[in-house]
């Protein structure tokens, strides 16, 4: 029992140095989904999408190795269970794409933000949260688990493509593994390196591979060293320190609702810590520091009513978009990319469809306006 509390402590604290990481150096890279694809939309820039796309290979590669390897179980996390409901995914992503850009940057970079000084993106958060809740148990859950949820595709094993092909062709999943990653990976980062500019932009490689790391210790993390074969509670399989009762790595619109929960409950001597919570505020604390140290703290704020009624709106289309996509653009874009699911990349097609639409739409009332 007391080895089991501390190995929970220790998948929290491994979590809080691994959210400081990713706070710091996506502040230093200047890291934001949605601003990458505004730059692809709007001047045609890929350097940001590219850095994404780096993250997205290097959680690939090494989340599909620590599975081959046996050291870490993707089959057990929830972004590869056999039941795939595509409408929810295609919903929530395009929900969750016109939030993002409504509040100018998804979940971690509000994070990121709000330790920046940003108080417009601590509102964000806030009803980011508050919309997560009501989607988890509250008034929207009915919308998202009888409707949107409803309708689902069941696989034999699991949605991952390692899986998915293995059953169709009857053939072993392990063999076929690393194979079917280094078919994702390798063109991924033929595409990235393959522009001069961006090979020159060290901040911008730099943020790629170590956020791309960060994704994969997270799986090492919760997977393997939070695995225990017996829970003296349960006596059964158990994943210490993990919420979700599964493997996982970084997420952050279910874990900002866990973290608001956690704050409103503070004195609930049931109410624990987990790994997401860590990984909320090791981020915003990450970003805060490097903001201080490089004398870039600023607080800043709501430009106008219109500007506070976007990035409302954008917070709770992105809690329930999240929930409802089971995931963000570093939760199914990164670390559910890296398990390979089906369902990851549609969510992940439909957030930059949702993002890229809103976009234009609001280009086109600007031009209108002006």
């Amino acid at each position: 029992m007391e080895n089991s509390a501390h190995l929970a402590s220790l998948v929290v604290a491994l979590g809080f140095v691994l959210g400081f990481a990713f706070g710091a150096v996506a502040h230093k890279a200047n890291f934001c989904t949605m601003g990458a694809v505004a730059d692809v939309v709007n001047m045609g820039d890929w350097g940001r999408m590219r850095m994404w796309l780096l993250a997205i290979a290097v959680a690939v590669a090494g989340a599909n190795a620590l599975d081959w390897a046996g050291l870490v179980d993707l089959s057990r996390s929830a972004y590869v269970a056999a039941r795939c409901p595509w409408i929810a995914y295609v919903a929530g992503g395009l929900l969750f794409g016109v939030g993002m850009t409504l509040s100018s940057g998804c979940g971690s970079r509000s994070v990121v933000r709000a330790g920046g000084g940003n108080l417009k993106s601590l509102v964000v958060l806030v009803f980011l949260a508050i919309s997560a809740e009501m989607t988890i148990r509250g008034l929207f859950a009915p919308a998202r688990v009888e409707v949107l949820s409803a309708v689902a595709i069941q696989f034999d094993q699991g949605q991952d493509l390692p899986w998915v092909v293995a059953t169709l062709f009857g053939v072993g999943r392990h063999g076929l593994q690393l194979w079917i990653a280094a078919l994702i990976v390798i063109p991924l980062l033929f595409f990235v390196f393959r522009d001069r500019t961006f090979r020159a932009t060290r901040e911008h490689v730099f943020g790629g591979l170590v956020l791309g790391l960060v994704i994969v210790a997270g799986w090492y993390v919760t997977g393997h060293i939070g695995f225990v074969a017996e829970d003296p509670d349960t006596l059964q399989e158990a994943y210490l320190g993990s919420r979700t009762a599964r493997p996982e790595s970084l997420t952050y619109v279910g874990p900002v609702a866990n973290t608001l929960a956690w704050l409103q409950f503070w004195a609930d001597k049931t109410s624990k810590l987990s790994f997401g919570v860590a990984v909320v505020a090791g981020t915003l604390l990450g970003s805060f520091v490097y903001a201080i140290l490089t004398r870039n703290f600023r607080w800043e704020s709501f430009a106008s009513a219109a500007d506070t009624r976007n990035h409302i709106i954008g917070g709770i289309l992105m809690g329930f978009g999240g929930v409802t996509a089971m995931g963000c653009t570093i939760g199914q874009g990164i670390t559910g990319l890296s398990t390979l699911a089906i369902g990851s990349f549609l969510v992940f097609i439909s957030i930059i469809a949702g993002a890229a639409v809103t976009m234009k739409i609001q280009y086109w009332r600007m031009l209108k306006e002006a």
